[in-house]
């Protein structure tokens, strides 16, 4: 099955004072980054590790029925263990996770998978209800974006429910040239990623 696209958020976020994201592109550690939501919540985000598996759980668990519905698209109340072991472990080139955090605790959760012999990934969200509306979804896709393009990713999909405005809204305001098709309730996102004379590089 493909990662359907989660539940997301609007809003705005800024970079925290410190030292922001690293450039070492060499090294997943570039991907490290402190944000300041508007209502002065200090996040950081950083690539998924294999040891987060707790985490991720306890992240799942606390999600309320109506946002896993919205990253699912069916009822799934609990993570088997074959699930967390894939959202676990990453090659961070083809497949790329990352994660939100606020007090020692994941609070969103962002990914991209690459569609082999080509130059596409599909992308998928998941932001904590306490959370949303405060632009994490939007920094996540901005990281996404800068680490797709390192490894020759060029364009995102993504499959979200209609219904799911927030997360329609966060791929308009992106910036990017959005495309879209509605097949019933599931509505098919498709945008280069690939920074245009009108857009600065993330």
């Amino acid at each position: 099955m493909t990662e359907a696209t989660g539940a997301s958020d609007d809003g705005s976020a800024r970079p925290a004072p410190g030292p922001g994201r690293l450039r070492d592109e060499r090294s997943p550690d570039a991907l490290v980054r402190e944000v300041m939501t508007a209502r002065g919540d200090r996040i950081r985000f950083r690539p998924i590790r294999p040891t987060d598996g707790v985490g991720l759980v306890a992240f799942h668990n606390g999600l309320s029925d109506r946002s896993v519905y919205r990253r699912f698209f069916f009822v799934h109340p609990v993570l088997s263990a074959p699930e967390i072991e894939h959202f676990t472990h990453v090659d961070y080139t083809g497949r790329l996770a990352l994660v939100a955090e606020h007090r020692d605790g994941i609070v969103a959760v962002g990914r991209y998978e690459r569609t082999p012999g080509t130059s596409e990934a599909e992308v998928a969200f998941v932001v904590s209800d306490d959370y949303q509306h405060q632009g994490i979804g939007a920094v996540l896709l901005e990281q996404l974006v800068d680490a797709a393009l390192a490894q020759g990713i060029t364009v995102f999909t993504a499959q979200t429910l209609a219904e799911n405005r927030a997360m329609l809204a966060m791929f308009d305001k992106s910036g990017f040239p959005v495309t879209t098709t509605r097949e019933s309730e599931t509505v098919s996102v498709r945008f280069p990623i690939v920074p245009t004379a009108h857009q600065a590089p993330g």
